[in-house]
C-alpha cells in the first residue's frame, strides 16, 4: 500500500509496477504480457473470492502452480499483520527500524536436562563416539621399516539419544524430554537482488518456508535480507507459532531489486551472532546467493584479476588455531550465474559447507539436506588427538582434508580440530608413522587415538581413548594382506586432491590438462585393491571424477556448472560432510556418501511436501544400501 494513499500497487518479476485493481482486471482476461516491456510473465496477480491474500498484499500466483501448496496454505491461515489503526496502513514487521545493537534476540527457556541411570557397563548409551583403527597391514618383518606406515583412524558419531535409548522406558517423561536435541540458533543470509525477481525469489520463499516449519520450539531464527544494502528482517526469535506466523509473514513479503552486496549481508549474519544476549548450543549460518558480489570484490577499486574473497567474511567469522571452532557459514550457489569461488572460500574460511544448486526445483531438498543435520548435532568442539607409544616412532603427515591439524615438533603427538557432528556422521583420517625395523620384539605398538569433545546437551566435557594399535613383527612375514578400509580412504584423499589439481589447472585456461589429471586418477584407482575388489566408495569416486570430466567439455560448460560442481565435490570429500551438488539424480553420486539418516528423514519430508508441484529432477535420492550397485554412468 502505498502510505495513506490506499492503492495497492503491484510489482512483476520485469520490475515494471502498476495498480492492482487495473492490472488484475487485464490478467483476468488472459493477458500475461506486460503492458510497458511485452515480457511475458511467470507469475500473474490474481484476485480470489476465497483466498485474501493479507492486508496491503497481492495474491501472486506463479503460472501453472498447483493451489495445494503446503506453505501458502499456512501462511493464509495465519491473521493479517498487525496495523497501525491511527493511521490507517499496515505496518510490517520488517520495516521497524533496526537497533544499534542486536541483543533483542528471543530469551531462551533454560529446561533442565534429563538424564535417565545408566550403568557404566553401559557402552552403548555412554559412548557417544565410536573410535576404531585399522594399521595398513596387520603384520611386518622385524628387519622392514616404513617411512609412511599409514594408519587409518575412523570415528562414528552415535545416533540420537531417541535412537540410543529407544529401547529404555520413556513413558514416565513429558513428550519434550522423550526425543532431546540440541536446540539452534540459525541465521538465514538470503539474496534478493533484482536477479531473483519471478520464480526464484517464489522458490527461495517456499524453501524458507519449509525451514521455518521444521524448527522447533526452542530453534531460534533470524532472516537477513540483501541486495545493494542489507537489512535484518527479524530478530532471533524462537520459532513458536508466533514466531513461525513472524516469519513466515516476513519472508512471504519479500521484493526482489538492487545489486548484489553479499558482504554487507554476512556482515549482518555475523552481527545477529555476535550481540545476542543468549546462545543456543548450537548456531549457524545459511547463506543463499545467485550471483555475484558486484560492491566487494568485483565493485570499483577491486582487483578483478585476483579477487580477495576474504574480504567478504567479517573477522569474527575466520577461524584460527587460537579462537577453535567458529560459526560455520553454510553456502548455496543458484543456478549458472553466481560465483561459486567466492561462496565456496566463504564457506571454506568460515568451516561451513558449499552447496551447488543448478536448477530451482532442487532449491527446497538442497536446504532440507542441510537443516537436517544441523537439527541433530550430538557432538561439539571435538578434538582428535594422535600418540606414538613408542619413543623410536615419529608421526608424519596427519591427512584430515580440511580440518585444521598439527603435529608437535618432537614428532610424538599429533590434533586434528574436528568441532561438531551430526548425529550417525562418520569421520576417516590417515595418520602416517616412520616405524623402525626391530631387532627381536615379537609386536610394536604404535600409536593410541584419544577423543575430547563436548555434549551439547550437558555442556559436560568427556573423554575416550582407542586401544594401542599394535602390529605384529614375525621374522619372515607372510604375503602382505593391505587393509581394504585404508586403501579405500586413501583412494578417497588422491582423488579429492586430483579434484583440486584439475581446477587449479582449469581456471588458468587449460581443459585438456585439467581434464588429463581426472583420467589418470581414475586409472590410477582402477588398479587399487579396493577398486579391484568392486569396492562400492572407488566405483562412486570413479563417476564422480567422469562427472567432472564432462562438465570440463568446453569453456562455456565450466563457466556454468563446471567450477561450481567441482568445488561443491571438493567441499563434500575436504569436511566429509554431505553437499548439494547440480540437479543429478544418479544414485552413484556421491552426494549420498555423506548423508545422515537426519538428512535422509528431512529431504523425505521436503520431497513429500513437493509432491503435487510441477517436478524436475529432484538433487537427492535416498541412500541406496551398501550392496546395492549403482547405475553405469
Amino acid at each position: 500500500m502505498k502510505q495513506g494513499g490506499g492503492h495497492a500497487i503491484f510489482t512483476a518479476e520485469c520490475s515494471h509496477s502498476f495498480h492492482f485493481h487495473c492490472i488484475a482486471s487485464n490478467v483476468k482476461h488472459g493477458n500475461q504480457i506486460c503492458p510497458v516491456c511485452r515480457a511475458k510473465w511467470k507469475e500473474i496477480p490474481m484476485q480470489s473470492p476465497s483466498l485474501d491474500p493479507p492486508l496491503g498484499r497481492v495474491a501472486v500466483n506463479p503460472v501453472g502452480w498447483p493451489q495445494n501448496d503446503a506453505l501458502m496454505t499456512v501462511v493464509r491461515r495465519f491473521p493479517p499483520p498487525r496495523r497501525d489503526l491511527s493511521r490507517r496502513h499496515v505496518v510490517p514487521l520488517f520495516q521497524a527500524p533496526e537497533p544499534g545493537t542486536f541483543n533483542d534476540d528471543e530469551s531462551l527457556d533454560h529446561l533442565p536436562v534429563v538424564a535417565e541411570s545408566t550403568n557404566a557397563s553401559d557402552n552403548s548409551y555412554l559412548r557417544t563416539i565410536e573410535i576404531k583403527t585399522y594399521p595398513e597391514v596387520l603384520e611386518a618383518p622385524r628387519s622392514s621399516s616404513y617411512d609412511n606406515f599409514t594408519i587409518l583412524v575412523h570415528l562414528k558419531a552415535a545416533a540420537t539419544v531417541a535412537n540410543q535409548s529407544s529401547s529404555r522406558n520413556h513413558a514416565s517423561l513429558p513428550q519434550l524430554y522423550q526425543n532431546p536435541r540440541a536446540p539452534v540458533d540459525l541465521v538465514t543470509v538470503l539474496d534478493i537482488s533484482g536477479s531473483m525477481a519471478g520464480t526464484k525469489l517464489a522458490l527461495l520463499k517456499r524453501a524458507m518456508g519449509f525451514v521455518i516449519q521444521n524448527l522447533g520450539s526452542n530453534d531460534r531464527l533470524s532472516v537477513i535480507a540483501f541486495s545493494s544494502t542489507a537489512r535484518r528482517l527479524f530478530p532471533l526469535r524462537r520459532m513458536s507459532d508466533v514466531g513461525r506466523q513472524q516469519a513466515l509473514h516476513a519472508v512471504n513479503s519479500l521484493v526482489a531489486n538492487g545489486g548484489t552486496n553479499i558482504a554487507e549481508g554476512l556482515k549482518k549474519g555475523a552481527k545477529v551472532m555476535e550481540d545476542r544476549r543468549e546462545k543456543n548450543p548450537v548456531a549457524s549460518i545459511i547463506l543463499f546467493s545467485d550471483g555475484q558480489d558486484t560492491y566487494t570484490v568485483t565493485g570499483a577499486g577491486a582487483n578483478k584479476s585476483q579477487p580477495n574473497y576474504q574480504l567478504l567474511v567479517p573477522l569474527s567469522m575466520h577461524g584460527s588455531d587460537n579462537t577453535g571452532f567458529q560459526i560455520p557459514v553454510h553456502a548455496f550457489g543458484f543456478g549458472a550465474d553466481h560465483d561459486a569461488s567466492s561462496m565456496h572460500s566463504i564457506s571454506e574460511i568460515s568451516g561451513g559447507t558449499f552447496s551447488f544448486i543448478e536448477t530451482e526445483a532442487v532449491l527446497q531438498d538442497a536446504f532440507a539436506q542441510c537443516i537436517g543435520g544441523l537439527l541433530s548435532v550430538v557432538v561439539q568442539e571435538l578434538q582428535v588427538g594422535v600418540e606414538c607409544m613408542n619413543p623410536s616412532l615419529c608421526l608424519g603427515l596427519l591427512k584430515a582434508g580440511s580440518y585444521p591439524s598439527r603435529v608437535a615438533a618432537d614428532g610424538k603427538t599429533g590434533v586434528i580440530e574436528v568441532g561438531d557432528l551430526y548425529a550417525d556422521e562418520e569421520r576417516d583420517f590417515l595418520v602416517s608413522v616412520k616405524v623402525p625395523a626391530e631387532s627381536s620384539e615379537c609386536e610394536t605398538s604404535l600409536l593410541k587415538v584419544k577423543c575430547v569433545y563436548r555434549d551439547p546437551l550437558t555442556k559436560e566435557m568427556t573423554t575416550l581413548e582407542s586401544d594401542d594399535v599394535r602390529i605384529r613383527r614375525p621374522e619372515v612375514a607372510g604375503q602382505e594382506v593391505v587393509s581394504i578400509e585404508v586403501d579405500r580412504q586413501r583412494n578417497r584423499f588422491q582423488a579429492a586432491e586430483a579434484m583440486a589439481e584439475a581446477r587449479m589447472t582449469a581456471e588458468l585456461g587449460d581443459l585438456p590438462g585439467a581434464v588429463s589429471i581426472l583420467e589418470n586418477c581414475r586409472r590410477v584407482l582402477s588398479e587399487t585393491v579396493s577398486a579391484k575388489s568392486h569396492d562400492r566408495l572407488c566405483i562412486v569416486l570413479d563417476a564422480e571424477l567422469k562427472e567432472m570430466q564432462e562438465r570440463m567439455a568446453s569453456r562455456h560448460v565450466y563457466e556454468a556448472s563446471g567450477r561450481a560442481y567441482i568445488l561443491s565435490g571438493l567441499s563434500s570429500h575436504s569436511w566429509q560432510r554431505a553437499t548439494a551438488r547440480g540437479d543429478s539424480t544418479d544414485g552413484s553420486s556421491l552426494v549420498q556418501a555423506y548423508q545422515t539418516p537426519s538428512m535422509v528423514e528431512m529431504l523425505t519430508r521436503s520431497q513429500a511436501m513437493l509432491l503435487g508441484s510441477p517436478s524436475t529432477q529432484r538433487l537427492v535420492q535416498p541412500v541406496w544400501s551398501l550392496g546395492s550397485q549403482p547405475k553405469p554412468r
